[in-house]
């Protein structure tokens, strides 16, 4: 780099600025012990051909269930007769888009888009199992949205039923939510509680200096030698320690490095964290918007513009704009309410009785910018 501490045009402060993407798995995995050895007691009956147990995984966002997951299952992969599959349920929220996904994790093409019924794709995986003798393990991940959209109980009845459809399918069901106000198994339907009694595996938010831990190996493999010096780092890990998701430092480290790129400087300094927390800190928003339906961003747009108003005026503007009922209307209020992007609080309204009022739980601009 250049002597006065000045970046050239062809000159970058990251060595590697992969380290700092949401799919980067990193090499170690600090501070999961207990976790990963409560995933691999569930997992490890697979191995032997056996149907793995099932497990609840369960923490705050941000705190490596997901890492735990990918880890595993990178591991699981190279076994023969092992098949893992894991489903990004926010985008997959329904039984029958999940079990496409688990289709294509298994043939390695899609299904056919129309045409295919469930009772045919589901013959389809299971007969594979069978007749591959292969043991699948399928993670549901975000399983809080199949909760939201009403499709938990007959995805899991489906895939933990399995063998009593076809002997000899063997399969397990991880579930992962960061829902910790969502009861998973109490709000499943008997029928399924009475198969599903999971192994439950809590990740906690992670302490100052575990992130700390974390996010300087980050640095060290992400950015070059003296790029971020003990300060910073501080103050980074404290600001992450602060949301209690590690995502948002990660996210933090990489536009403090490109707001330092900006000013052409070959060392990141306060003034860069403290400007890229702005859009740091909103880590979470972002990755909620990107989830939504055209419908649900449309509610979402409403709130922010009537913002503290009673549902039946959000209610009127939402049906202006996009033609839907009071009943979809709802439903979209209550999954918005239960995902974190609105707050609907019940009031008394003199002559009316009780009502509910809609307000965004994130600053209206943040969420405009995002919705853009």
């Amino acid at each position: 780099m250049a002597d006065d501490g000045m970046l050239s045009w062809d000159e970058s402060v990251f060595r590697d600025e992969h380290v700092f993407e949401v799919d980067y798995l990193p090499e170690t995995f600090h501070h999961r012990e207990n976790q990963l050895d409560g995933l691999q007691y569930a997992l490890r009956p697979a191995v032997r051909g056996s149907r793995p147990l099932n497990a609840m995984v369960r923490g705050p966002p941000g705190t490596g269930k997901t890492t735990a997951i990918q880890k595993l299952f990178a591991e699981l992969d190279g076994r023969r007769g092992v098949r893992t599959v894991r489903v990004n349920c926010q985008v997959d929220s329904t039984r029958y888009a999940v079990f496409s996904r688990i289709f294509e994790a298994i043939f390695e093409y899609e299904p056919p888009a129309s045409g295919i019924s469930f009772k045919s794709l589901f013959e389809q995986i299971t007969d594979h199992l069978t007749d591959e003798d292969e043991v699948l393990t399928v993670c549901l991940d975000d399983v809080n949205y199949l909760f939201y959209e009403g499709e938990a109980s007959e995805t899991l009845y489906s895939l933990l039923r399995a063998h009593e459809t076809h002997a000899g399918a063997k399969v397990g069901v991880l579930l992962v939510s960061s829902d910790l106000d969502l009861d998973v198994v109490a709000e499943l339907d008997s029928r399924v509680q009475s198969v599903f009694r999971p192994e439950e595996v809590f990740f906690p938010a992670y302490g100052e200096s575990e992130v700390v831990d974390i996010l300087d190996e980050r640095v060290r493999r992400g950015f070059r030698e003296g790029v971020v010096g003990p300060t910073v780092l501080d103050r980074v890990a404290e600001l992450t320690a602060g949301t209690g998701d590690l995502r948002v430092g990660i996210d933090l480290l990489r536009r403090a490095g490109l707001h330092a790129e900006g000013r052409a400087s070959e060392r990141v300094e306060a003034e860069d964290v403290e400007t890229a927390y702005e859009k740091s800190r909103h880590v979470h928003l972002s990755r909620r918007v990107r989830g939504l339906t055209d419908s649900e961003r449309a509610l979402l747009r409403v709130v922010a513009e009537y913002d503290g108003d009673r549902a039946g005026d959000v209610y009127e503007a939402f049906h202006d704009e996009t033609d839907l009922g009071y009943t979809r209307y709802s439903e979209i209020v209550n999954k918005l309410d239960r995902v974190g992007l609105i707050e609907a609080t019940y009031t008394t309204v003199e002559g009316r009785g009780r009502s509910r009022e809609l307000s965004l739980a994130y600053d209206a601009d943040a969420v405009r910018d995002r919705l853009d």
